[in-house]
């Protein structure tokens, strides 16, 4: 299976696995004593990115895993650099739950290295799971 091929991704598998994800990301920040605690708040973003991945797929269910990877990473990249812009309207954006779970607050480099750990999650499940389901 190579990762420039096209693909037809189940639209069923990438929902669940959307909300799988949602809630995993979730519970990352309200429960983070189920990570280990030397990883911080990252498990968060590499769970943030793998879910822009999964909505790439499920948006794109033909495209490549790689077209998938990269929007997924352009996705988190964009959204980390908007977080240098500070104006009073995306501020208060920001300041709500769901404003901050989406948008974040504060630009930081791991992030972008979080970012790309949950995109790499996201490469090799769905490599596994094409493995694994091939005809």
């Amino acid at each position: 299976m190579k990762l420039t091929e096209n693909h037809n991704r189940s639209r069923f598998l990438h929902v669940l696995f959307l909300i799988i994800v949602i809630a995993a990301g979730l519970a990352s920040r309200k429960y983070p004593q189920l990570f280990p605690s030397c990883l911080g708040k990252y498990p968060g973003d590499a769970l943030w990115a793998l879910a822009a991945f999964v909505l790439w797929g499920l948006i794109l269910p033909q495209a490549t895993t790689m077209k998938v990877a990269g929007l997924a990473f352009l996705t988190s990249f964009l959204d980390e650099v908007s977080q240098l812009y500070h104006a009073p309207w995306i501020d208060a954006i920001r300041n709500t739950t769901p404003g901050h779970i989406i948008l974040g607050y504060s630009f930081a480099w791991y992030d972008i290295l979080a970012y790309v750990v949950g995109i790499l999650a996201g490469i090799i499940l769905e490599s596994l799971i094409r493995f694994f389901t091939k005809p």
